[in-house]
């Protein structure tokens, strides 16, 4: 097993379902934890050296600051669609109080920010839809450069339908350039279970880019989490009948012409031309439907 998958409980730690920070990851700037919390529970925590987004996975909560408290509507899973989220610069604590029990993710980057907390709601989160065909999913971009004001971090989630690919062509951001940023990644992914409540599965593939070898290609699992500090990324392939989701926390050094976070990638040379193919293509109907 590589160390950079983490099974579903693999990476619990202390109060968390999940803990990659800087240190566990071997790495320098991107951290992730989610915890489960029960109705009218707290957590305490602080943002020592990071500013942090945190997003209800499932469930509803309070997220208390200073003098400040924001409510987080939430929702009830993941295919759901868009939740409210809230930004804390580094050096906050705050106080995560679950309204009716849930699962909620603190999605981190190291950062020297001086920002302001912020409340984000759910319909104000930019939501697209990127390829067509089977490379159609649907990217919700709560913490990406142009929707969020942050230091460091860009975050957002991924559906992906049932028999689909995503994160597709396979690209990578692992050195910065005029057309790539340098960038760590986290994707912590849930798969929905089957009619009968059979557990889902789809795949995830990294490979070796330029000066960077890796190998990894992994079967993942409602909860499992995938590490990638560099190299092409993808495919993420949902098996037929089972709709994944991920959760993508990316950060990385500042840039270094002093610029604003930016997410540049670039594609794998072999795979590029699959995006003109997408022109004569429908987006998968699984996905403007209105009750998507």
């Amino acid at each position: 097993m590589s160390e950079l998958f983490l099974p579903a409980g693999a990476g619990a730690s202390g109060p968390y379902d999940l803990e990659v920070t800087p240190t566990s990851a071997g790495w320098g700037y991107s951290s992730l934890r989610t915890i489960t919390l029960a109705a009218g529970a707290s957590h305490d925590f602080t943002c020592d050296g990071e500013e942090i987004i945190v997003v209800p996975l499932a469930g509803s909560a309070t997220v208390s600051t200073g003098e400040q408290s924001f409510i987080l509507i939430g929702r009830p899973h993941v295919f759901a669609g868009p939740t409210d989220i809230v930004y804390l610069p580094a050096g906050s604590g705050a106080t995560l109080t679950s309204a009716d029990g849930g699962r909620y993710a603190l999605c981190g980057a190291v950062s020297t920010a001086e920002l302001p907390a912020h409340y984000s709601p759910a319909a104000e989160i930019p939501v697209e839809l990127r390829g067509a065909g089977q490379s159609s999913r649907q990217v919700r971009n709560f913490g990406t450069p142009g929707a969020l004001e942050a230091g460091a971090i860009i975050a957002c989630e991924v559906i992906t339908p049932g028999g689909n690919w995503s994160s597709y062509p396979a690209h990578k951001h692992d050195e910065a350039t005029e057309t790539e940023s340098e960038l760590e990644e986290i994707y912590y992914f849930e798969i929905a279970a089957g009619p009968n409540g059979e557990p889902g599965l789809g795949f995830m593939r990294t490979s070796s880019s330029p000066g960077h070898e890796i190998d990894i290609c992994e079967e993942v699992h409602d909860r499992d989490t995938v590490l990638v500090p560099y190299g092409w990324h993808g495919p993420c392939v949902a098996a037929p009948g089972y709709d994944m989701y991920y959760l993508n926390v990316m950060a990385g050094p500042p840039n270094p012409d002093g610029g604003d976070r930016a997410w540049k990638i670039s594609d794998h040379p072999d795979q590029t031309w699959v995006r003109g193919t997408w022109v004569d293509q429908a987006v998968d109907p699984r996905l403007t439907r209105k009750d998507s």
